[in-house]
């Protein structure tokens, strides 16, 4: 498929092509456009379920040629399993958080000034489908451990955060089809597989597959109950908002046969992290990732919501399951109607979407995981592919610095159940509540160093824990409810309690335990570089313990006032126990009439938001500024001379480049904020910060454990600008001064991690053409692509690291843009300031005729601007397509 740019800017509705209607079978009043059976044939068993809905999708496409190609590319895919096939994906629906809408409503703000700047009509720039966003990022753990910690971190938020919030309110006016969920209402994921996720829609009386993307990269968590979704950076979203078609190559689908069930003691957590480790050493980045076999029957969809969750961790696309009986069996329990469910069965059977044991699709490979063999597990303390036995964490973690010896070495400083991964799923949370039940009983308590804390996805889990008896066991032990939303795993941990505070500053390098998906250094709290993933009643376990040097499954994890020593075999619930309770804890109507509550929302509906079609910058506003990358773009260069801005190691995260947890009081970025009046003892997070370029651009960068070669030794976020040394900020500043271009060198596995589009935005303000290195993360190769900054894969025998590049050498890159195409050749040469050069051909990483064509135009944004400029009447005569 040749990128067109015939798509529509106003957000009308539009026809779908024409074909004959199906009617259900039984009492459905819904039509089927797609006959999937029809159109597929003999080959349609051989497709793996993913694909069957990419199928689908095809043939609704409005352009009948697009659609023929789109059918035949995918009925061709299982000769093989692979293709080089390009398709375009039009999804149902889009899913943000506070913290990537804040900048793409930035950039939608920014795109309305500058179309009004050049006589267009900035009203006619709105979502061409529903747009929904949860407010879940910035809430962080001020408070925990007290039984008001919920009111007075919901408090806070609104104290630190109410200038975003407004300006999210003012997009939900003056947006159409934008929605707001308030602080209070959960993480985005839960929300999602609550509330949001149909499973099968109607659409104008024609029934189709519920699909989607999201901001965030564990958006696949909704493929636990077969809705195919999967994450995009915000750069990727707004262009998706607009009619920038989502155009991907036909994805190879990597199979996890699963066989028998989870014994006892073994959790989803656990089946998540061998998951990821097994994935990550397959090797299974930008593929679809299909879970069939005897053993997801035995699978909760709650359960396999906290694998497919963990999709990035394992580098794929997205990770799916198929729709059965346990689809079904999870709306049920979250309130949705006997009539929609009746129409899921009917239509997923009719299409061939329903599970079938006895299928044998095709893969382009498989793995096969016996869920018997499990045992407990933990991830860390730096990756979350590295997976440790339970008993093996002391090994992991030996030979750390002593400190000034107040505290134990190996002394856990958080212990958080948090993220969305593992308090979705109910059952994980009633484990935790039975583990702590027993330890409240025996007279545990955690180590007084230990901040715990308790966050869930929903606030249906405080109906739930209550009514199973629950919740109170979990407050006696600090671990009562301090927040709906992300924290600790999003960075927003809060500070350390002051005895751990006051042993990091004497050379403490202490850990954290979370039931999160993401431990890299730094991430979980500035002062942490060590962080063990675990599930939520093992969180608890160590809490107790208060230290990781030991083995949790057989030394004691404290002792009870009658002096007798505790060990976790003791506390650990048996699996009946689990089940009983959750017989107990789920009503139907929980999530309605919890979120529900949560929406009425007093502080929420009391922000007063400015109304209008243009945003009213305010010029002294320290969370929101104009962003200066919005503009109609310019072409890109031929060739030119660059000097290596950044030159990086393996495994350079998008929390490495952009940070979100809290901004130093002695940063650049603080220094920016103190200057225009701000309080350096409350400058909020990175998170909160993004609808504001000046902070983002001086917090690049500047994680303590990321080291540039080109400066090894220099602060972090420092470069060489010939002799001297300066922030990296500064060094961009004085290259562009000079009308010198820079490049990023790197090396494998470059932008792993969050979605964050800052991680592009950020060098696009850099000034940076290009990020040579050896491999990249989809998401992050996606967000530069829409920033206009070309992704190259480094040469054949040239290292990052080992080229030994040094200030004055510069790369000069050869890529025309009238010769680039997707995986084409470009010539680097590289010149020493000695004299020498060499020469080596990198590889384009640009997958598609679309990446092509934004990285010729300069990105989404000037593309999107140039369509919402085309004369109404030329805008009319094109073909439109369906996008709502």
């Amino acid at each position: 498929m040749q990128f067109s740019g015939k798509q529509p800017l106003g957000g009308s509705r539009v026809t779908i092509a024409e074909a004959p209607l199906v009617r259900l079978s039984g009492a459905f009043t819904p039509c089927l456009r797609v006959d999937l059976p029809a159109a597929a044939g003999a080959v349609l068993p051989r497709l793996p379920w993913c694909h069957r809905v990419l199928l689908e999708n095809q043939l609704r496409q409005p352009d009948p040629e697009v659609a023929r190609a789109g059918r035949a590319a995918i009925l061709a895919w299982p000769a093989t399993g692979r293709s080089e096939a390009e398709i375009p994906f039009v999804p149902r629906r889009i899913l943000m958080h506070d913290t990537t809408c804040g900048p793409a409503l930035a950039d939608i703000a920014a795109m309305r000034d500058a179309l009004a700047e050049a006589g267009g009509d900035p009203s006619r720039l709105n979502p061409l489908c529903p747009v929904e966003t949860s407010v879940d990022h910035s809430v962080a753990i001020d408070v925990s451990g007290v039984p008001d910690a919920l009111a007075r971190n919901m408090a806070r938020e609104f104290e630190r955060n109410g200038e975003r919030y407004r300006f999210m309110k003012w997009a939900a006016g003056a947006l159409r089809g934008f929605r707001v969920f308030p602080p209070g209402t959960g993480i985005l994921h839960t929300i999602n597989l609550e509330r949001l996720a149909t499973v099968v829609s109607v659409e104008d009386g024609i029934a189709i597959p519920d699909t989607l993307v999201g901001t965030d990269s564990h958006t696949p968590m909704v493929n636990g109950l077969g809705v195919l979704g999967w994450g995009v950076g915000g750069i990727e979203a707004e262009g998706v908002m607009f009619g920038v078609p989502l155009s991907l190559r036909l994805p190879d689908v990597f199979g996890v046969r699963l066989t028998g069930a989870l014994p006892e003691g073994v959790l989803a957590t656990d089946l998540a992290l061998v998951v990821t480790e097994r994935l990550r050493r397959a090797g299974v980045a930008g593929q679809f990732v299909e879970f069939l076999g005897p053993g997801i029957a035995s699978l909760s969809a709650g359960e396999r919501a906290v694998v497919a969750n963990m999709a990035p961790e394992y580098g794929a696309t997205t990770g799916c399951f198929p729709i059965d009986a346990r689809t079904l069996a999870y709306l049920r329990d979250n309130g949705r109607d006997a009539a929609q469910c009746a129409l899921i069965e009917a239509y997923a059977r009719a299409q061939g979407l329903w599970y079938a044991p006895d299928a044998t699709p095709r893969y382009t490979e498989t793995i096969e995981i016996d869920l018997a063999s499990l045992r407990p597990s933990l991830a860390g303390p730096r990756r979350p592919q590295d997976r440790l036995e339970a008993g093996a964490v002391a090994t992991a973690l030996a030979g750390l610095p002593a400190g000034d010896g107040s505290l134990p070495a190996d002394a856990v400083a958080l212990a958080a159940i948090t993220s969305c991964t593992n308090t979705t799923d109910l059952g994980l949370l009633i484990a935790a509540g039975l583990l702590a039940r027993k330890a409240r009983t025996l007279g545990l308590k955690p180590a007084p160093w230990v901040k715990t804390s308790l966050a869930p996805g929903s606030p249906a889990a405080a109906l739930r824990l209550r009514r199973a008896g629950l919740l109170e066991d979990l407050e006696a032990l600090g671990f009562g409810i301090a927040a709906y939303g992300c924290t600790t795993c999003i960075g927003n941990a809060g500070p350390l309690l002051p005895v751990m505070a006051a042993a990091v500053e004497a050379g403490l390098r202490p850990i954290a335990v979370l039931s999160g998906n993401r431990n890299f250094p730094g991430r979980v709290h500035a002062q942490i570089e060590q962080a063990l993933l675990a599930s939520p009643p093992l969180v608890i376990a160590f809490a107790l313990a208060g230290r990781t040097g030991i083995d949790v499954t057989r030394d004691a994890l404290g002792t009870g006032p009658d002096g007798v020593p505790v060990h976790l075999a003791q506390l650990w619930p048996g699996q009946a126990e689990v089940q009983a309770l959750l017989a107990i804890a789920n009503d139907p109507g929980d999530a309605a009439v919890a979120h529900a509550e949560a929406e009425a929302s007093g502080p929420w509906a009391a922000l007063e938001a400015p109304e209008g079609a243009r945003f009213p910058w305010d010029p002294a506003s320290t969370y929101l500024r104009r962003p200066p990358f919005v503009d109609f773009g310019t072409e890109a260069e031929p060739e030119y001379l660059a000097h290596p801005l950044l030159v990086l190691g393996d495994d350079v995260t998008t929390d490495h480049i952009s940070p979100a947890g809290a901004i130093p009081p002695r940063s650049d970025a603080a220094a920016w904020l103190l200057e225009r009046g701000e309080d350096a003892r409350d400058l909020n997070v990175y998170a909160a910060r993004r609808g504001n370029w000046e902070v983002m651009l001086r917090g690049l960068f500047t994680n303590r454990t990321l080291v540039n070669h080109l400066a090894p030794g220099a602060p972090p976020g420092h470069t060489r600008f010939g002799e001297d040394t300066l922030p990296v900020w500064q060094a961009a500043a004085r290259y562009a001064a000079a009308g010198d271009p820079v490049v990023v060198v790197a090396g494998e596995r470059y932008g792993a991690g969050s979605s964050r589009d800052w991680a592009a935005k950020g060098l696009r303000l850099l000034g940076v053409r290009a990020v040579i290195a050896a491999s990249f993360e989809r998401i992050h190769r996606a967000n530069l692509i829409g920033m206009g900054i070309l992704p190259l894969r480094l040469p054949p025998g040239w290292d990052a690291v080992g080229l030994g590049l040094r200030p004055g050498d510069r790369i000069e890159v050869l890529a025309d843009p009238a010769r680039l195409a997707p995986r084409a050749a470009v010539t680097l040469r590289l010149h020493r300031a000695n004299g020498a050069t060499e020469t080596g051909q990198a590889v384009a990483l640009l997958e598609t005729a679309l990446d092509v064509a934004l990285i010729r135009g300069g990105g989404i944004i000037p593309e999107i601007l140039r369509r919402a400029l085309l004369p109404i009447s030329q805008d009319n005569n094109q073909r439109e397509t369906k996008r709502c």
